[in-house]
């Protein structure tokens, strides 16, 4: 299983008009059938994963491909396309509200699919550790309002989700791939994608976390008493100046400030249910953000093992680059994922004119990246 990925998008008000979503719906459904039959349905979840073939796969259909609307409007369409015939693969989840439906929806669909309760209930976790760790074990400062968990009927699947940021309007969407994932935790991803690069983001995920992440599980282990006091020795700002004046590599001092609203009864619980590992810790009900912050800050103002604060965001959407984020470029796999698409569009059953629309579209998308 491998996540692979994510993009940073601008935010785009408004709708896509009835008329566009009908030959969205119309086009997304010839390609799909097209892969699966050439490919077989592992071959979708493999393409929806790539944040670039998504981004092709959105401005083939029409959608303006360098804004955030296009993860809601594609994933909307392709659920739809996938729950009215039989491929083998559906889409649970959405934007907004329709994503507090997606466990129910994967728990109808694995008895559709005939799948054995162990096996959606492995699929039921999936969906909740995505968002777990795209919304509080990296902190970039944005929040999910979008999860689209894409299943099979053999139970391999793949997660799209998208965060919003309200002070500078962009989205980042997060891509995740059931295939050869070794870990939910650490950099379980294939590529990183966007154009804004954050001075100070605390990512737990980094291999260079591991000490730390080892030093939170021993935290909510111990004592509660003895961590408590821990973040309140911490939380004094001439503690933090004290620190600060001697570590040369901070970014930004706000970055390491200890969240002020902490509900202690979590800690309590965690200590009660003493988890195995950093996973474990994670998805406890209960912890979110401010947990994960307070426990990282402790591991290494306390106890000395660093978290990694540097944004794991690694390369640019655009071509060449944007805002000093390299995007190195894998022709070969980008060739491939074109051809495939340039392929299912020659043979897809649509107009003609329909078909040399998508093909322009297609070529556009690649020339101007």
């Amino acid at each position: 299983m491998k996540r692979t990925g994510f993009t940073i998008l601008p935010l785009h008000g408004g709708h896509a008009p009835r008329w566009l979503i009908y030959r969205m719906e119309n086009l997304s459904k010839e390609i799909i059938w097209l892969i699966i039959d050439e490919y077989g349905t592992d071959e979708v979840l493999r393409k929806i994963s790539d944040p670039y073939w998504f981004q092709a796969l959105g401005c083939v259909l029409g959608y303006d491909w360098h804004s955030s609307g296009l993860t809601t409007v594609v994933t909307g369409v392709l659920k739809r396309v996938l729950s009215n015939d039989n491929y083998g693969i559906k889409v649970a989840g959405g934007k907004g509200k329709a994503s507090l439906k997606t466990q129910l929806e994967i728990d109808r669909i694995g008895e559709d699919f005939n799948l054995s309760s162990p096996s959606i209930d492995r699929l039921k976790y999936a969906s909740r550790i995505c968002a777990k760790v795209d919304n509080t074990a990296i902190q970039a400062g944005y929040p999910l309002y979008h999860h689209a968990f894409f299943l099979t009927e053999k139970g391999d699947w793949s997660v799209i989700q998208q965060g919003m940021n309200i002070q500078d309007r962009t989205a980042r969407r997060y891509h995740w791939l059931s295939e050869d994932l070794d870990s939910f935790i650490v950099e379980p991803h294939k590529a990183i994608v966007g154009d804004v690069k954050r001075p100070s983001v605390l990512n737990m995920t980094a291999k260079e976390a591991e000490e730390n992440r080892n030093t939170c599980v021993d935290l909510v282990k111990g004592n509660p008493n003895n961590l408590v006091s821990s973040i309140r020795r911490i939380s004094s700002p001439s503690t933090l100046d004290l620190w600060t004046q001697d570590q040369v590599k901070i970014a930004s001092v706000e970055g390491f400030l200890m969240p002020r609203n902490l509900n202690w009864e979590t800690f309590k619980r965690l200590y009660e249910f003493q988890p195995k590992n950093y996973e474990e810790l994670l998805s406890f009900r209960g912890v979110g953000p401010s947990v994960v912050r307070a426990l990282a800050l402790i591991s290494e103002l306390v106890y000395g093992k660093q978290a990694s604060w540097k944004d794991p965001v690694k390369y640019s959407f655009a071509f060449g680059g944007k805002d000093g984020v390299p995007r190195p470029i894998d022709k070969k796999e980008m060739d491939k994922a074109i051809e495939i698409l340039r392929n299912a569009l020659e043979q897809a059953k649509i107009g003609q004119k329909d078909k040399v629309q998508a093909l322009k579209r297609l070529q556009r998308f690649v020339t101007t990246g």
